[in-house]
């Protein structure tokens, strides 16, 4: 129960340095101010931790797609927020939790083409799970890669909605997922 941790609080933090600043050179000589895009609520601390790192000037909006039913991806992707800038002929990043199947990305990247018409959209992730991938997808920004089919946990990320809360990432193993069951009735 939650003693498998992935990511420590310090590597967390680590990691959040590594990727604003791989941002920010990236990002520092646009001629249009770029947009970071959260993808929500799994990458909300993600995000918000990111942004306070990236050292140039940036716009912010959030997304918010589902595809989870559990621990379990439906293959379905849902948009449930659209953004509200307009970020047509900027640099776009979306910044989400876990890149695993590519089918959410995939799905974003083509939306935002086509319906905002961005400069370009390039992705961070907190996970990169690249052997996963059902769709192929490339992950600009890369916190950690994760090669085992662990269901993930904590600092946003959660089992349906329950332990986003942890300031840690962990593998939740079935007597997590069991509590949570258990907890969820309460």
């Amino acid at each position: 129960m939650r003693d498998e941790i992935v990511l420590s609080q310090e590597q967390i933090q680590s990691i959040v340095r590594r990727v604003g600043r791989q941002i920010t050179a990236r990002l520092k000589d646009e001629d249009k101010i770029p947009v970071i895009v959260g993808v929500m609520k799994g990458a909300m601390f993600f995000f918000a931790d990111v942004l306070r790192q990236i050292k140039c000037p940036v716009y912010m909006d959030y997304i918010k797609v589902s595809s989870y039913s559990g621990t379990e991806s439906t293959g379905k992707i849902r948009l449930d927020h659209d953004l509200h800038m307009d970020i047509k002929d900027r640099t776009v990043v979306i910044v989400e939790d876990v890149v695993d199947t590519g089918l959410t990305m995939h799905y974003l990247k083509e939306y935002l083409y086509k319906k905002h018409k961005p400069k370009q959209v390039l992705i961070a992730a907190l996970f990169n799970k690249k052997p996963f991938r059902k769709l192929e997808v490339d992950v600009d920004f890369v916190g950690k890669e994760i090669n085992d089919s662990l269901f993930l946990m904590g600092y946003g990320l959660d089992y349906n909605e329950l332990d986003r809360n942890i300031p840690y990432v962990y593998c939740a193993q079935e007597e997590d997922i069991e509590r949570m069951d258990v907890d969820r009735k309460r």
